[in-house]
């Protein structure tokens, strides 16, 4: 399967047109309508449904996404590993949900990459599903995932677990006291959609069907500014508000008639990938900071 209809294909299905496709890959237009007519034919499906206003993915299309996004990158993957074969003596590949790597990852990989100068380490950021389905495909080395992977050929463990709290700036003290989960759409709520153990999304769950928040962001870390700022109230990890907790530049809401669950991330290493070198120094140094002499 050519590897460059394939990524023709990947950014036609995101920008869902013929001619900016073409610009993208300084290629006239005609090359990009090849390349995708020679990989439906391999494929002996159709990919896309064209009309006069735009392109749009077919459900086999749709389906065939994802793998075609596994293979480019376990292609890319294979020639940067070729590449340092000379100049490392070893890669080490982690995948993580962006909470965790700003919450306890960070330090550690820093420290790691000045420890081991050797090592040539790579951190992708992404959601847990991608994440997992990386280190199915052997393109990351070790994952942090709210998911956990109950599969043969995999080791999962818990890593940290973490509280959630209602947190907003002290200057707001109408729920100082307390909240009850029918007060909750009455707040001017910072809406975050993250995961909650590996059982859907919690936040939304507790406002009523269909409603609207006054602000919406993909990036949980993003939030605590604004809510320092005394721009409304939020759902956090204790992890990343405590020291402002601690500061004071953020309080803590009671719950009056619900609870918040805790958070559980976990470790999933496929197995004896736990001996390769790397990784084995890496997994050491997080155990290290979980059972300090």
């Amino acid at each position: 399967m050519n590897i460059e209809n394939l990524k023709t294909f990947i950014t036609l299905s995101e920008l869902k047109n013929f001619t900016q496709t073409a610009d993208r890959y300084y290629i006239v237009q005609s090359t990009v309508t090849n390349r995708i007519m020679e990989l439906e034919k391999g494929l002996g499906k159709k990919l896309f449904v064209r009309n006069r206003k735009n392109v749009e993915l077919t459900d086999e299309g749709l389906h065939f996404l994802s793998y075609a996004k596994r293979i480019v990158a376990l292609e890319a993957s294979a020639i940067e590993e070729l590449s340092m074969l000379h100049t490392f003596s070893e890669t080490l590949r982690i995948g993580t949900v962006n909470t965790v790597y700003d919450c306890y990852l960070c330090d550690h990989v820093m420290d790691y990459i000045q420890a081991h100068s050797d090592i040539s380490v790579k951190v992708i950021i992404d959601h847990s599903g991608p994440l997992l389905r990386m280190l199915q495909d052997g393109t990351v080395d070790l994952v942090f995932s709210y998911i956990p992977l109950k599969k043969t050929g995999f080791e999962c463990h818990p890593y940290h677990s973490d509280e959630v709290l209602l947190v907003t700036s002290p200057q707001h003290r109408e729920y100082v006291d307390g909240i009850r989960q029918e007060q909750l759409p009455d707040l001017n709520y910072l809406y975050c959609d993250f995961m909650i153990q590996d059982n859907g999304t919690f936040i939304r769950d507790m406002f009523p069907k269909n409603h609207s928040f006054s602000f919406e962001i993909d990036k949980l870390t993003h939030l605590p500014p604004y809510l320092r700022r005394g721009i409304g109230y939020s759902f956090l990890p204790r992890s990343l508000v405590q020291s402002y907790l601690d500061d004071g530049s953020l309080i803590s809401i009671p719950l009056i008639d619900f609870s918040a669950p805790v958070i559980q991330n976990y470790i999933v290493v496929p197995e004896g990938k736990a001996d390769n070198n790397a990784i084995c120094l890496f997994l050491d140094a997080l155990k290290a900071e979980r059972n300090p002499v």
